[in-house]
C-alpha cells in the first residue's frame, strides 16, 4: 500500500556527490580533449574517411537524441492521456529529455571539425534540407522542454503542464520524425531512400527511451531509498512489451518495403546475408540482443518483474547503439551507385567496394563525455530540484518515524 506520493530531491551527501560529480567530469573532460585534438590534427585521425562520413560520435549523437525523445514517454502519458500514475514520474522524464538532447547535439556540433561553423548552418537555411529544419526542431524542443518542466516544478503555472506537455509530444513526434528523415531523403544511398525510416525512428525512440528511463529511475531509487511501485513496473513493463513488438513490426516492414525497391534489394542481401560485420551485428545485435531476448526476458514467468525488466532494458539499451551502428556506419559502408546499370571496370572512387571503418579513442571519447554531460545534468537537476517522486509504501496506516523523515 502506497500511502504518499510526492516530489523531493535527491538526499545525498555532499561527499558522494561531489565523488559522483568529478567522475562524470573526469569524462566529459576527456571527451573535450579528444574534440580538441580531432579539430587540432584533422579528422584523418579518426576512423572515418571520404566515404564513411559520419562515424562513432555520429552513433552516439542520433543515439542520445532518439533517446532524447523517446525518454519524455513517461511525461506525456500523464499530461496527453491523464495517466495520474505516472504524474510523480513526469519530471524527471523531461529532465532526462533534455539532458539527453543536449548532450547529443554538443556530439554533433564537436565532431564538426570546425564547431564554428555551426553559426552557418544557423544563419543560413536550405529549406530543401532536412537538416534546416533540424536546427528548428532540436533547438525548440529544448525551449518547449524547458518550459513544460517549469509548469510542473512550479504551482503557480501548474494549470498549463497538460497544454504544453500536449504541444510537446507533438513537437517530439515531429523532432523524431525528422531524425529519421535525415536518413529517409538521402536517396543516393540504397541504405536509406525510404519514408518508412521515419516511422522506425519513432518506435526507436519509444523503446529505448523506455528503457533508459526505468534504468536511471532504478538507479536512483536505489541510492535515494525509494520505493517503485508494482503499479509503475507493471505498466512499463506493458509500455516495454507493446513497443519492443511494434519495433519488430517496423524493422520487418523497412526490410521488405527494401526488398520491393529495386535498387535496394542489392543493399538487402548485404545488410541480411552477406555484409560481413554488418551482417552479424545485424542478425546478433540489432535483432536477437536488441529485441529477440528482450521479449524472451520479460515475459518470463521465473523472473519477478522488476528483474526480467531490468535485464530487458539493460539487453534493448545494448541493441540500441548496436542498431545504430547498423544504419549509419552500414549503411555508409555499402558502396555508392554512381552509374546505374553499368558495370565499373576500373576506378580510383571506390566504386563498388564495401568500404571499412575502425573507430578510433578519440571518437569514443568524444561520445563517452556526451553520456556523461547528460548524466551530470541529471545528477545537478535532481540535487537541486524536486525532480524525484518518493513512493512511501507502509503496511499500516500511520508513517513510522524514519519515513516520516524521508517524506518531510
Amino acid at each position: 500500500m502506497i500511502d504518499k506520493i510526492i516530489l523531493t530531491k535527491y538526499i545525498i551527501s555532499p561527499k558522494v556527490f561531489w565523488s559522483k560529480f568529478i567522475l562524470l567530469g573526469f569524462f566529459i573532460l576527456v571527451g573535450f580533449a579528444c574534440s580538441l585534438y580531432m579539430e587540432h590534427e584533422g579528422h584523418y585521425v579518426t576512423g572515418m574517411n571520404n566515404q564513411i562520413v559520419w562515424g562513432l560520435p555520429h552513433i552516439f549523437a542520433v543515439l542520445l537524441i532518439v533517446i532524447a525523445s523517446g525518454v519524455l514517454n513517461i511525461a506525456s502519458i500523464s499530461s496527453v492521456f491523464d495517466k495520474k500514475l505516472y504524474k510523480p514520474l513526469a519530471p524527471l522524464s523531461a529532465l532526462l529529455a533534455i539532458a539527453f538532447l543536449i548532450a547529443g547535439l554538443i556530439i554533433l556540433v564537436l565532431d564538426l571539425g570546425k564547431p564554428d561553423r555551426l553559426i552557418v548552418a544557423m544563419t543560413t537555411y536550405n529549406f530543401k534540407s532536412i537538416f534546416a529544419w533540424n536546427i528548428f526542431l532540436y533547438s525548440g524542443f529544448a525551449v518547449v522542454l524547458a518550459a513544460y518542466i517549469w509548469t510542473m516544478l512550479d504551482r503557480e503555472v501548474n494549470r498549463f503542464s497538460k497544454y504544453v506537455g500536449t504541444f510537446a509530444f507533438g513537437w517530439r513526434i515531429i523532432l523524431t520524425t525528422g531524425t529519421g528523415s535525415i536518413f529517409g531523403f538521402l536517396v543516393a544511398r540504397e541504405a536509406y531512400a525510404t519514408a518508412i525510416l521515419a516511422p522506425l525512428f519513432i518506435v526507436m525512440s519509444l523503446l529505448y527511451g523506455t528503457a533508459v528511463y526505468f534504468l536511471i529511475l532504478k538507479t536512483i531509487s536505489k541510492f535515494h531509498k525509494t520505493y517503485i511501485s508494482n503499479d509503475i513496473l507493471m505498466n512499463l513493463r506493458r509500455l516495454t512489451v507493446m513497443f519492443l513488438f511494434a519495433n519488430l513490426y517496423f524493422l520487418f516492414l523497412y526490410h521488405i518495403t527494401n526488398m520491393y525497391i529495386a535498387k535496394h534489394v542489392e543493399y538487402e542481401i548485404f545488410i541480411l546475408s552477406n555484409g560481413g560485420i554488418y551482417t552479424f551485428a545485424f542478425w546478433l545485435g540489432q535483432l536477437l540482443i536488441g529485441i529477440i531476448l528482450p521479449i524472451i526476458v520479460i515475459n518470463s514467468k521465473k523472473l519477478c518483474n522488476e528483474l526480467s525488466l531490468i535485464i530487458s532494458s539493460i539487453l534493448i539499451l545494448i541493441g540500441s547503439f548496436v542498431a545504430m551502428y547498423v544504419i549509419i556506419i552500414g549503411g555508409q559502408a555499402y558502396p555508392l551507385t554512381i552509374f546505374p546499370d553499368h558495370i565499373i571496370i576500373e576506378s580510383s572512387f571506390y566504386d563498388n567496394v564495401v568500404h571499412s571503418y575502425v573507430p578510433s579513442l578519440y571518437e569514443f571519447g568524444l561520445g563517452l563525455g556526451g553520456v556523461a554531460l547528460a548524466l551530470i545534468i541529471v545528477l545537478i537537476g535532481i540535487a537541486n530540484f524536486k525532480f524525484l517522486p518518493t513512493l512511501i509504501k507502509s503496511p499500516k496506516k500511520n508513517l513510522s518515524d524514519e519515513q516520516e523523515n524521508t517524506a518531510s
